[in-house]
């Protein structure tokens, strides 16, 4: 990354770099039958349990495998519960500035060269912050392997813009692409719920503009 993004944008030191996601490197075997028997059971509440349904098997689609998937989560569901809530995570993390309020915290995968990496997604009145689930093996500057968490951290006045995209053969695929003034390019995927996630975002950044 560049230097000038010292002390503005910062990314945990692994060798990858963030990418636009692309369809041939994400054709991943999970099974969905329990996903199709939960879709069946909240048809009755409509369009809302249809998106909602979209929205797990888009993210347990994008996982390495449906069993890392799940130590993933199991992994950061028990952080949180031992630390009373997202809120402290995200303080135990990446700090808290003066007035600096979280908005919401959203399950997702930032795109890398490396591939996807499962993780939270934290939205403040300050900032975009990104933590992996699971901690990562790299390598050290002196040869050892060492496990560290994946970790973005991008103020909100760094950001030139946000798009929405979707995979064109498969339209329920969607990303959320963060810009920086650097024109550094940020891809998450597999949201829950990506509206959501992407209209408190919107929110963040007018409100931050005024």
């Amino acid at each position: 990354m560049k230097n000038q993004l010292a002390g503005h944008v910062f990314r945990t030191p692994i060798s990858c770099q963030c990418d636009k996601p692309s369809s041939s490197s994400q054709s991943l075997v999970v099974t969905h039958d329990k996903v199709d028997r939960m879709k069946n059971m909240m048809n009755k509440h409509g369009q809302k349990a249809d998106n909602f349904v979209h929205g797990i098997r888009e993210h347990l689609r994008i996982g390495s495998t449906l069993s890392e998937t799940v130590k993933g989560k199991l992994s950061m569901g028990a952080r949180i519960l031992q630390l009373g809530g997202v809120k402290r995570v995200f303080k135990q993390i990446f700090g808290i500035g003066e007035g600096e309020k979280l908005l919401k915290a959203s399950q997702c995968y930032l795109s890398t060269t490396a591939g996807p990496i499962a993780g939270l997604l934290f939205i403040s009145t300050h900032r975009v912050a990104f933590c992996s689930e699971r901690s990562i093996k790299i390598s050290s500057p002196n040869g050892e392997l060492v496990r560290i968490h994946y970790k973005v951290s991008i103020p909100l006045r760094n950001i030139k813009r946000v798009n929405q995209s979707a995979n064109v053969k498969m339209p329920s695929q969607k990303y959320m692409e963060i810009v920086t003034i650097d024109d550094f390019e940020f891809w998450y995927m597999g949201f829950l719920n990506y509206q959501k996630a992407f209209h408190c975002l919107q929110q963040a950044l007018s409100q931050s503009q005024v």
